[in-house]
């Protein structure tokens, strides 16, 4: 990735803030007070992949909180799905317009946005990454999972759980955004590299559609009567597979359904047998951390290009584990 020469801001931030969390629909935000340029209120617009789902709502809580420990405000806002590429960018356009002192982004799409973030380092608006990051030269910092490793630490339990051999496949969520292509490629690699007797047979997207990924994990099954794991890339892909057994009527553990990320359908088919166990992030600290980042570069201060915020494996045994418990959300 790269990332462009960070410039100093002389911003003030007042002793006393308010963290505005008010949102509706599909993110659209509702505050009090003048936008960023018009207060001597620090202000930190942060444009999200999404917002209903539970992932993004953790990276929301971690946003406000780090935000109400700084004393800044924030707006976060994100489109209803995940495949909305022209609704975030209408989002983006309109932070860029408010003048704030930092812009915390996560790319759908990361040739799209370079245009919108060139606009924004005109005004000397800093620009931060969360998740994913956009092409270009504008962003600073990264603040996200190792994805290539999260994608591995899948493929590492997926080799143990079908005994080192046998056929697998991936029900990915996006061939686009870096985080649907690195979650991919850590296990592809993984597997080719360290498991010579696991073949992967079938890689295809279901957009995170619980509906399109079922129907995909069944035409899989139909297709290859051996397969004895498949990985799910993000929750409504994990839970798409989990659909699928379930509407085959295959029996618990007939299949390795492994998954990414967390929420209670996961959590459930974990604790039940039907899935195997997921890797999750750490959303929340994610939320805290870009929050940091996107204040530390308006304040003129140096920012790491990559806050790694660590990814973990969970499934019935370790589950209530109180790392574990941390890290996973309904």
């Amino acid at each position: 990735m790269k990332f462009g020469k960070k410039t100093a801001f002389a911003a003030l931030v007042a002793a006393s803030a308010l963290v505005m969390t008010g949102c509706a629909g599909g993110g659209d935000v509702i505050e009090e007070g003048g936008s960023g340029g018009d207060s001597d209120e620090m202000y930190i617009a942060l444009v999200s992949k999404g917002f209903q789902h539970q992932f993004w709502q953790a990276v929301k809580k971690g946003a406000e909180d780090r935000a109400a420990e700084l004393g800044v405000r924030i707006t976060f806002e994100g489109p209803a799905a995940e495949t909305e590429i022209a609704q975030q960018l209408e989002m983006l356009t309109s932070a860029i317009d408010k003048n704030p002192d930092a812009i915390a982004y996560a790319a759908l799409d990361p040739e799209a946005c370079v245009a919108p973030l060139e606009q924004a380092a005109a005004k000397d608006i800093p620009v931060v990454y969360f998740d994913a990051t956009c092409n270009g030269d504008v962003g600073l910092s990264l603040s996200a999972t190792d994805s290539k490793v999260a994608g591995a630490l899948a493929a590492e339990n997926m080799a143990e759980l079908i005994g080192g051999k046998g056929e697998v496949a991936i029900v990915g969520h996006s061939q686009i955004n870096s985080t649907g292509v690195e979650r991919r490629d850590g296990f592809v690699e993984k597997i080719e590299s360290d498991y010579p007797d696991i073949e992967i047979v079938d890689i295809q997207y279901g957009d995170g559609d619980h509906l399109k990924s079922a129907d995909i994990a069944k035409a899989m099954i139909a297709a290859h009567p051996n397969l004895k794991g498949i990985y799910g890339t993000n929750e409504g892909s994990a839970i798409g597979v989990v659909n699928a057994a379930n509407e085959l009527g295959l029996a618990k553990g007939k299949i390795q359904i492994i998954g990414f990320d967390s929420g209670a359908a996961q959590i459930n088919a974990i604790k039940d047998g039907t899935m195997a166990g997921a890797i999750t992030q750490d959303p929340i600290g994610i939320g805290a951390q870009v929050v940091q980042a996107a204040y530390d570069a308006a304040m003129g201060e140096t920012v790491e290009e990559f806050y790694d915020t660590g990814s973990y494996w969970y499934d019935a045994n370790n589950i209530e584990d109180e790392k574990i418990a941390a890290v996973i959300y309904e």
